[in-house]
């Protein structure tokens, strides 16, 4: 599979036992490493058994060195196209209550010159591939079409195009056809009404109605099928003209960040090896659930994604 995944970052969870604004707290552990949703994705689907390639614009700063020799350790085969700057961070504060909170930064801009050289890199390694993965967010200056340009070529190239991607990116990603998209509940809402409920993960009303509906309409905007995820009350799913909401195995939670990305990658590895959508849906779920139950996103034990595709059943 081939991961365009083009914003890279430094990844710090930092574990406290409460976020106080406007004090001086002290963490009671914390880890960094590369991170964003592409490298999320990369590793989780080299841990499936799915060898995967990421493009990434990679800044020539120190950090930028930094950061392509913590994905070479890691295992992430990476094809580096070279922008200037530094690698922005990430930093995702775990409380104890269970609490999650993320602070991202933007990241050096990526113009058109610079996406120029990305889609002709992605372009060269397309060959062969039935996948291509078009995950997280864009750098400042980049054009708002730049995923789609991505679906574009995926389909000249007869491959599938997955979508993770928010706001005018997603929206014109799925103008040009995108073969399937997965954006949360909150994403899709704030794409189709304006705005969305970022609480959805852990409350919300009516979130199955609420979730169809933004599938439906994704498909009617061009989408081949949309996955629309609402945490741990499941996620709807429309393709061929119909929907239908599925449940999400139950998971003890460690850290749900990175759930999503798992989810991607496991329903990209299912169609890598030619599994049908509904098939592969299951297959994203099992491996959302199993890593949830990681400290650090990213992570996933494979044993544990096939235990909850065992309880999941028959698509």
């Amino acid at each position: 599979m081939l991961i365009a995944g083009p914003n890279l970052t430094i990844d710090r969870t930092i574990r406290l036992d409460e976020l106080r604004p406007g004090e001086v707290l002290r963490a009671r552990e914390a880890d960094s490493g590369p991170g964003g949703k592409g490298v999320n994705v990369a590793r989780t689907a080299e841990a499936l058994g799915c060898p995967a390639k990421l493009v990434a614009f990679l800044p020539r700063g120190w950090s930028g060195e930094a950061v392509g020799a913590w994905l070479a350790d890691a295992g992430v085969a990476l094809h580096a196209v070279p922008v200037p700057g530094e690698v922005r961070s990430a930093a995702i504060m775990l409380e104890a209550s269970g609490r999650t909170t993320v602070l991202n930064e933007p990241g050096p801009p990526a113009d058109e010159e610079a996406w120029r050289a990305y889609v002709g890199s992605v372009q060269a390694r397309l060959a062969g591939r039935r996948v291509l993965v078009c995950s997280g967010s864009t750098p400042p200056a980049s054009p708002a079409d730049a995923y789609a340009r991505l679906v574009r070529l995926a389909a000249a190239a007869g491959a599938i195009a997955i979508v993770d991607a928010t706001g005018p990116t997603l929206g014109e990603a799925i103008a040009a056809g995108a073969h399937v998209v997965t954006p949360n509940l909150a994403e899709a809402e704030e794409l189709i009404l304006g705005s969305g409920d970022h609480g959805v993960h852990s409350a919300g009303v009516g979130l199955e109605r609420r979730a169809r509906g933004c599938a439906r309409e994704l498909l009617a905007r061009g989408a081949g099928a949309a996955l629309v995820t609402a945490g741990a009350a499941g996620l709807a799913l429309a393709a061929g003209g119909e929907e239908r909401w599925l449940p999400a195995p139950q998971a003890e939670v460690r850290n749900p960040i990175g759930a999503g990305d798992a989810l991607v990658a496991g329903l990209a590895c299912a169609l890598e090896h030619g599994e049908p959508l509904p098939a592969a849906v299951l297959a994203g779920m099992a491996a959302a659930a199993a890593s949830v139950e990681q400290e650090l996103p990213g992570r996933i034990d494979a044993v544990r994604a096939r235990a909850y595709r065992a309880t999941l059943g028959p698509p």
